[in-house]
Order: structure tokens, then sequence, then C-alpha cells
């Protein structure tokens, strides 16, 4: 179902395969995105029960935050998506001072 494409300290790219009605048990993701390889409909839930369905298209980039979750293809056809985790968290924003009156 995964398959490493590529590792270095600071990124890690998966080819992800999942058949028509298959599942991924839940797991954990950083901050990553996805490139959708072949079409179909993902289902991602989750551990809040919340769920989203998404059609996605053969070129697409999705975002997604780090989060844990689990999926399942909902599709009739192989969905094959090329995830790329981030292993640094984005840096936050630097608190700027207001400039001093003159």
């Amino acid at each position: 179902m995964y398959k490493l494409v590529f590792e270095n300290d600071r990124v890690r790219v998966l080819e992800v395969t999942l058949k028509a009605g298959e599942k991924i048990a839940r797991h954990s993701h950083p901050d990553h995105f996805g490139y959708v390889l072949s079409e179909g409909k993902l289902k991602i839930s989750k551990p809040d029960g919340t769920s989203i369905e998404p059609e996605l298209k053969t070129g697409e980039v999705v975002w997604i935050a780090a989060e844990t979750h689990e999926g399942e293809n909902m599709g009739e056809t192989e969905l094959r998506v090329l995830v790329v985790e981030l292993k640094e968290p984005a840096p936050k924003p630097k608190k700027t001072k207001p400039a001093a009156k003159k």
C-alpha cells in the first residue's frame, strides 16, 4: 500500500496505492501534501468521528496539515497518490514590535 520513493533529513516521499474498497488503518502524518497520480474518491476519517470524501482528480495537489486519520478508497478504481511529508514544522511568524513614535 505504501512504497517509499525518497527520503532525506527534510522530506519523506511515499507512493500510496489503494485498490477499490481498500482501507488504511489509523495513522499520523506531519504536514504533508499529496499529488494525485490516478483519480478516485477517498474517505478520510478523523479520530473525532468527522470525515470528508473528496473526489481526487489526476494532477491535483492537496495540502493536509499534520493530523491523525484513516482512509478508504470509496471508488471503483485503484487510487494512487504521491505523498510528500515535511519533516520540519512550518516556521512560526516572527513577532514584530511597533515602530517607535517620533
